[in-house]
C-alpha cells in the first residue's frame, strides 16, 4: 500500500529530517528584535527552498514587516485541499545563563532536540514539510492539494498574515486549515484542541510628579503612583479569583454536562499542575475544577509591574510612574472589544486620586470554538490514534492563537489543531525542546492526515 511505503521512507529518513531540522533551528529568527531582521529573513529562505524543492509553486511575499512564505501544489479540482498554517520566527532566549547550551545551537540528547523553536513552532511545521516529502520522493501523488502559509509575526505581535489572508481569500480557499502550534494531552496521550481563549491585552499606566522625588522630603505630600498601582491591581479580583470588572461574565458559554465529563476523566490532579508549574498548589475561581478554570473559564491576570528602584540596596523614592500590563483570556461568546470597553472604564473608577491614569489596549484577539463532530476533526483523530499509536482525546487550551479566527472569519471553513508538542517543552523559555518520538509520530500523522481528509465521509 502506498501509505506503508510513506511510512517506511519516514522511519527510514528520520535522522536526516533531524539533521535538516538542525539547520533550520540554527537560524535566530527572533522577530521581535530588530538585529535579527536578515536571520528572519533566512528562516523564511529556508522554509522557501524546502517547499520549491518539493515541486510546489513556491513564493516570498513582503508584508511591510516579516516576509511570508506561500507555496501549493497542483491543485486539482476533484481532491481536497487543506491549507497548513505555521510560523518559523521564535521567542527573544534571555536569560542566556538559564540554557544548558547556546539556544541556537541544537542539541541532541536523551531522545529530545533542544534549541530555539524546536517546539514552537519550527519544529511542529517541518512535520508537514516531510509528509509531503514522503509522498514526493517516493513518486506517490499526494491525496490531497496542499497549500502553506507561513509567518514571521507570529511572536511579535504582527498583522501582516491578517492582513493578507483578508485580501486573498480566494488564494487561500481551501476545505480545511491545519494549525500544529498546541501540544498532546500528555506524553502519552495525543490530542486535538477544539477551543482556543480570546484575549483582551492591556496597559495601566500612571503618572505623579514630574520627576521621582526624595521620599523624605515629600513623603506623604503627593499620591505615590507605586501605591496607586497596587491599589488598581488589588481590586481587579476578588479572594476567589473572579474578575471584578462589571458584565466580565455576562456572555460567558457555559461547559455542558458531556464536557465537563470529559474534562473529569482527563483525571488532571493537582500533583499534575505542581509538577507543570512547580506552583504550591491550585488557586482560582470557586465552582470550577483546574481543568476548567484552565480551558474554559475566562481569567483577568497581571503579566508585569514596574514602579520605582529595583536595583540592590536602598534608594528612597517616590517614583513618578507606575505601570502594569494586564491580560485577560476570554471564553466563546465573550467580545474582546466589549471587555476592552467594560476593562477602561472600571479601572478609570477605582483610580485612586493624585495621578494620571491612561489605560492602553494593546491587542485583542476572539475566543474560538470548534464542532467536535465536523468530519475534519474525526479525521485528525484518526490520524493522530494512527500515527502516535495512542487513543487521542479532544482539549481545550487557555491560550490564544489569533489567526484561528482570521481564517474562519475570511475562508469560511473549519480549522483543525493538531499540536505535537508537549506543554513541558519550555516554549517562551530556556531549555526549549522537543521530543524526538513526537517528531516522528507528527511526521506520520501529517502523512496520514492527508489520507483520512480524502476518505469519503
Amino acid at each position: 500500500m502506498s501509505t506503508n511505503r510513506v511510512l517506511a521512507y519516514l522511519a527510514e529518513h528520520q535522522q536526516r529530517h533531524l539533521e535538516q531540522l538542525c539547520d533550520w533551528l540554527r537560524i535566530p529568527s527572533i522577530s521581535s528584535v530588530a538585529e535579527h531582521r536578515d536571520d528572519v529573513r533566512r528562516a523564511a529562505s529556508f522554509a522557501a527552498d524546502e517547499l520549491r524543492d518539493l515541486g510546489l509553486a513556491t513564493e516570498i511575499i513582503e508584508t511591510g514587516g516579516h516576509p511570508l512564505v506561500y507555496a501549493e501544489s497542483e491543485q486539482r479540482p476533484d481532491r481536497k485541499t487543506l491549507l497548513f498554517y505555521g510560523h518559523y520566527d521564535v521567542q527573544p532566549v534571555v536569560p542566556l545563563d538559564l540554557w544548558q547550551q547556546p539556544p541556537f545551537e541544537p542539541l541532541l540528547r536523551d531522545g529530545r532536540i533542544y534549541a530555539r523553536g524546536a517546539s514552537d513552532d519550527k519544529g511542529q511545521v517541518y512535520c508537514h514539510l516531510k509528509a509531503v516529502e514522503a509522498y514526493v520522493r517516493q513518486n506517490l501523488p499526494l491525496p490531497v492539494n496542499v497549500k502553506f502559509i507561513i509567518e514571521g509575526e507570529e511572536e511579535c505581535g504582527g498583522h501582516g498574515i491578517e492582513r493578507f489572508t483578508d485580501a486573498n481569500r480566494k488564494r487561500l480557499a481551501c476545505d480545511a486549515v491545519v494549525i500544529s502550534d498546541t501540544t498532546l494531552y500528555n506524553a502519552e496521550t495525543p490530542a486535538v484542541c477544539y477551543s482556543l481563549k480570546g484575549l483582551s491585552y492591556f496597559e495601566i499606566r500612571l503618572r505623579g510628579p514630574a520627576a521621582d522625588l526624595h521620599s523624605g522630603s515629600f513623603g506623604g505630600t503627593v499620591q505615590n503612583p507605586g501605591n496607586a498601582i497596587c491599589e488598581i491591581v488589588a481590586q481587579l479580583k476578588d479572594g476567589d479569583g473572579r474578575c471584578r470588572v462589571p458584565g466580565f461574565y455576562d456572555d460567558v458559554l457555559d461547559l455542558d454536562a458531556a464536557e465537563r465529563a470529559a474534562f473529569a476523566a482527563l483525571n488532571y490532579t493537582d500533583d499534575v499542575l505542581r509538577e507543570e508549574t512547580g506552583a504550591p498548589g491550585p488557586f482560582g475561581e470557586r465552582g470550577y475544577t483546574t481543568l476548567e478554570r484552565m480551558w474554559a473559564r475566562p481569567t483577568c491576570d497581571v503579566n508585569g509591574l514596574s514602579s520605582g528602584y529595583g536595583g540592590e540596596g536602598a534608594k528612597t523614592i517616590i517614583p513618578a510612574t507606575a505601570v502594569a500590563k494586564v491580560s485577560m483570556r476570554l471564553v466563546p461568546k465573550q467580545r474582546p472589544a466589549a471587555i476592552a470597553a467594560a476593562f477602561q472604564r472600571y479601572v478609570e473608577s477605582i483610580c485612586p486620586p493624585g495621578v494620571q491614569c491612561e489605560v492602553v489596549n494593546l491587542h485583542n484577539a476572539d475566543p474560538v470554538l470548534i464542532e467536535r463532530d465536523a468530519p475534519l476533526m474525526q479525521a485528525g483523530l484518526r490520524a493522530l490514534a494512527a500515527g502516535f499509536e495512542a487513543q487521542p482525546v479532544f482539549v481545550r487550551e487557555g491560550g490564544s492563537i489569533p489567526i484561528v479566527g482570521t481564517f474562519q472569519r475570511c475562508l469560511q471553513v473549519p480549522v483543525l489543531l493538531l499540536g505535537y508538542g508537549l506543554s513541558t517543552d519550555n516554549i517562551h523559555s530556556p531549555n526549549e525542546k522537543l521530543e524526538i518520538r513526537n517528531f516522528a509520530c507528527g511526521c506520520r500523522t501529517s502523512a496520514l492526515l492527508f489520507k483520512e481528509t480524502a476518505a469519503p465521509v
